[in-house]
C-alpha cells in the first residue's frame, strides 16, 4: 500500500516553509537514526561515525531529501525550513542540561537526526573557540548565564547573523526541537533580509554596503576578536546576503550608526515568530535571515526548553586554513 504523502506546505500565519513528514516517512527517519546510534564509537565528533553519518544521509526520505535540497538552491523570501513530525520521544530524554558549554557528544537519536539533516544541506561544521569544538550544541537555559546574550540566556536575544565576526560563519543553521517551552511561550525570532530591503531607502542601503562596521565575537567563544571594518550588507544590491550582530556590531560614523537603527527597524517590521515544538527542526539560512529569541523565564528544574544546534557550510574547501588537520572543526 502506499501512504498518503504529505506536501510542502506554507504557514500562512507567518509564510514560513514547512515539511511535515507522514507516519512512513517518520519511521524511515528513526530507523536510519537508531543505526547511527550503534555505529563506530557512538560519538557525534568521532571522525569514522561522521563519514558513516555523511553516507547514511542519502538514504532520508525522497520527499525530504528533495524539499532540502531545493531549500539549500534557494531559501525562498523568508529564508527558513521547518521540518515537523521528526522521531523525537520527549518523554524518553533525561533531564534538561544547566551548564555552560553544554553539548551533545553521544550519538542519540536526537543528534543522529540533526546530523543527518545538516549532511543533506552541507558540511556539518563547529568552531574550536564556541563549546570545544562539538558538533551538536546544546540550546539550554544555565543559571550563570541568564542575563547574557547567548544561546545559555534567558533575556531577549538581539537579532544577530550567527558568528558575524567569523570570516567563514556559518551559511546555515539548524535547531532542532527536543523540549518545547512551558506553554509554548519562547518563540524563535526570525526576519529576512529579503523582506527587509524594500522598507530601505537608497542612501540607507549604500551605507549599508560600505566598510564602515566592526562586529565583535560572541559571549559563547573564549575569545576577544574584532573582525576588521565590513560592510553589513553584500552581493548583488538587488539581493544581498546580510551580516550583522546588533549586540555585537558597531558603526563607525555617525550615519553608520543612522542606517544601523533603520536595518533594525525594518528587519523588526518583517519579523516571525517561530514556536518550536518536539520533532521540529528549523533551519535558518545564516546570509539572509537574522535571527532572536524572546525573553522567557526557566524553571532550571529538568522540563526547560532544550534545543540541539549544527551549523552547516555549503562550500567546506573555502574554510581549509581554519580547519587543522582537515577535519570539521575551525579555529
Amino acid at each position: 500500500m502506499t501512504s498518503t504523502m504529505a506536501s510542502t506546505k506554507t504557514d500562512h500565519a507567518g509564510g514560513i516553509s514547512v515539511l511535515e513528514l507522514d507516519g512512513r516517512e517518520r519511521g524511515e527517519l528513526e530507523a536510519l537514526a537508531r543505526t547511527l546510534t550503534r555505529a563506530g564509537a557512538g560519538l557525534v565528533d568521532d571522525t569514522g561515525w561522521q563519514a558513516r553519518a555523511r553516507a547514511e544521509s542519502c538514504r532520508l526520505p525522497a520527499r525530504l531529501s528533495r524539499t532540502v535540497r531545493a531549500f539549500r538552491h534557494d531559501a525562498g523570501p523568508d529564508g527558513t525550513l521547518t521540518v515537523t513530525n521528526l522521531p523525537v520521544a520527549p518523554e524518553l530524554l533525561p533531564a534538561t542540561p544547566t551548564v555552560p558549554d553544554s553539548v551533545e557528544r553521544g550519538a542519540t537519536v536526537p543528534a543522529a537526526l540533526a546530523v543527518l539533516l545538516g549532511c543533506e544541506l552541507g558540511t556539518v561544521i563547529a568552531y574550536r573557540d564556541e563549546k570545544h569544538g562539538a558538533l551538536v550544541q546544546n540550546v539550554v537555559p544555565v543559571p550563570t548565564l541568564a542575563g547574557s546574550q547567548s544561546n545559555g540566556g534567558s533575556v531577549q536575544l538581539e537579532f544577530h547573523t550567527e558568528n558575524a565576526f567569523h570570516p567563514h560563519r556559518p551559511d546555515f543553521v539548524g535547531l532542532l526541537c527536543l523540549r518545547p517551552a512551558h506553554e509554548d511561550q519562547v518563540g524563535t525570532q526570525v526576519a529576512s533580509i529579503r523582506r527587509a530591503r524594500p522598507l530601505l531607502d537608497a542612501a540607507t542601503l549604500t551605507v549599508l554596503q560600505e566598510d564602515r562596521f566592526v562586529t565583535e565575537a560572541p559571549p559563547s567563544f573564549r575569545t576577544a576578536e574584532l573582525s576588521s571594518p565590513l560592510p553589513v550588507l553584500t552581493g548583488a544590491p538587488e539581493d544581498p546576503d546580510i551580516c550583522v550582530d546588533f549586540h555585537a556590531t558597531r558603526a563607525l560614523d555617525n550615519a553608520a550608526e543612522k542606517a544601523l537603527v533603520e536595518l533594525r527597524e525594518a528587519l523588526s517590521a518583517v519579523r516571525q515568530d517561530v514556536v518550536l515544538r518536539p520533532g521540529d527542526m528549523i533551519f535558518v539560512d545564516n546570509r539572509l535571515v537574522v535571527h532572536g529569541r524572546v525573553a522567557f523565564s526557566p524553571r532550571y528544574d529538568g522540563t526547560d526548553r532544550w534545543l540541539h544546534r549544527v551549523f552547516v557550510h555549503l562550500d567546506h574547501r573555502r574554510s581549509r586554513g581554519h580547519r587543522p588537520g582537515d577535519g570539521p572543526v575551525l579555529t
